[in-house]
């Protein structure tokens, strides 16, 4: 059989992952921060991109550009809350100082003026290293012992804790561990109390001698018997120290009054906010659906670059190429916005159809339900609602929730039926804070309980959603 060559038409398809689909998907997955520091960022990159302050004077698109946006029969519109521009006025330093340098026997009416703010003169929250390091300049030490604090006071987590040893501490001082102690113990001493110590056993024994406590069986029972402390284990705490367990309990309850991170108050960790992206509000008997547009930027591509490329207008070399894209870049920015937006908005109407409940009562009537559902609902891929909601939050009549909490598994109830595990996790929440403190439940006696509400479920699954919510066992909850 001889080979030869052949010409042959074949029709085939297949999908391509484009910048502009890329851009799509990376966009739909974004939480709110993320996609308002991309949208910045675009804003800065790409020069036919604007921002502008009131939609309602926008021009629209060329015909080759132009951008489909939702329509307000598919999806209403936002109310748009117009920034107010009402700029701060300089304050008058020049009057300020002359109240104040100006002699005179009569006090000085200063309750009407704008007088300057204390957060105007700090630049930075103060940390835990500078606070000990001023501490212990204010004793007036030694170059050499100036030193060795700094290395201790740098060699402390944000809780507080020495990580290192005396001897590590004086080898990289090049000095002797005899010259470490008494820094480190004059160090242990200052605000906040507990500070620079090696372990808890060590922080807490600092505080009780601050407390005047020192030599008690407040001591005896942090150096000798934590571990007792931890499972609440008095009984053998008074065996060992032959005391009653009336002043085991009264200094225990001094021991849990000690604070065990005296970092804490100087951690530099802002606290970040959740932001909802869409609002869920009940009018009378019907629920509203509001997405979140406030501080969202509003766009528009460059009017010189639409003029550029509309009208069969012709710039010549690669200047036209370049306009061409970075309009093009910005028009699928846009577009891809809207379709966020939109997809978001239908992905919340179809958990409010299959979650409704959940909205009108609470949750402990929450489905079960899974992507799929709402992927069949809205005849988008389940791919696509996992991105959509992921780091999406909603504001809801029975609080914020983030998206991916209204799809949970199933648990079988013995007539029939199912329950969502978030329901269930939210009733051994409240048999236990329902519990008395002095006989806690156990993780069996749960199960048995929600047992007799024809909940089915075994005593480890009652022990993993306890420790999900972070809740101590029995032994740990038990109050005498």
């Amino acid at each position: 059989m001889a080979l030869e060559l052949r010409q042959q038409l074949k029709l085939t398809q297949q999908l391509i992952m484009t910048p502009q689909l890329q851009m799509a998907i990376k966009l739909l997955q974004l939480s709110r921060l993320e996609l308002m520091d991309t949208i910045h960022r675009e804003l800065e990159e790409n020069p036919a991109l604007e921002e502008v302050a009131d939609s309602s004077g926008e021009e629209p698109l060329s015909e080759s550009f132009e951008v489909a946006e939702p329509s307000l029969s598919e999806m209403p519109a936002a109310p748009e809350v117009a920034p107010q521009s009402k700029a701060r006025e300089e304050f008058d330093w020049s009057g300020f100082l002359d109240d104040f340098s100006t002699p005179s026997r009569v006090p000085v009416e200063t309750e009407d003026r704008e007088a300057p703010k204390y957060e105007a003169f700090i630049t930075r929250k103060e940390s835990l290293n500078d606070h000990l390091l001023w501490q212990f300049l204010m004793t007036k030490p030694c170059r050499q012992d100036e030193d060795i604090a700094s290395l201790i006071i740098g060699n402390l987590n944000k809780d507080g804790y020495l990580q290192v040893s005396v001897e590590e501490i004086a080898a990289a001082g090049s000095t002797e561990p005899d010259k470490v102690t008494p820094v480190l113990t004059l160090l242990q001493t200052f605000d906040p109390i507990g500070v620079c110590a090696r372990d808890l056993r060590e922080c807490l024994l600092i505080q009780a001698r601050y407390l005047g406590f020192d030599r008690s069986i407040i001591t005896d029972i942090i150096a000798e018997h934590l571990p007792n402390l931890e499972k609440k284990n008095y009984k053998a705490i008074c065996k060992a120290l032959k005391i009653g367990m009336e002043e085991v309990v009264s200094a225990v309850a001094i021991i849990k009054a000690m604070e065990p991170r005296p970092g804490r108050q100087y951690s530099d960790d802002t606290p970040q906010y959740i932001i909802p992206d869409i609002y869920v509000y009940k009018m009378e008997n019907d629920f509203v659906i509001v997405l979140n547009d406030d501080g969202m930027p509003k766009l528009r591509v460059n009017s010189l670059f639409r003029r550029s490329v509309g009208r069969g207008r012709r710039v010549g070399g690669d200047a036209e190429d370049y306009i061409q894209d970075r309009v093009r870049s910005a028009a699928w920015l846009i577009k891809s916005i809207h379709q966020r937006q939109k997809t978001i908005y239908r992905v919340m109407e179809s958990i409010l159809r299959f979650q409704r409940e959940f909205f009108e009562n609470g949750i402990a009537y929450l489905k079960p339900m899974v992507l799929r559902d709402v992927a069949q609902d809205i005849g988008m891929h389940e791919s696509t609602i996992s991105r959509v909601t992921t780091n999406k939050y909603a504001y809801t009549p029975q609080g914020i929730f983030e998206l991916k909490y209204f799809f949970n598994s199933s648990i079988k109830r013995d007539e029939g039926g199912a329950i969502a595990s978030a329901s269930v996790m939210e009733k051994i929440r409240q048999l236990i804070a329902s519990e008395d403190p002095k006989r806690p439940h156990s993780d069996d006696k749960i199960a048995q309980m929600l047992k007799r509400e024809n909940i089915q479920i075994a005593r480890r699954t009652v022990a993993k959603y306890r420790e999900m919510m972070r809740v101590l066992p029995s032994n740990k909850r038990k109050e005498i």
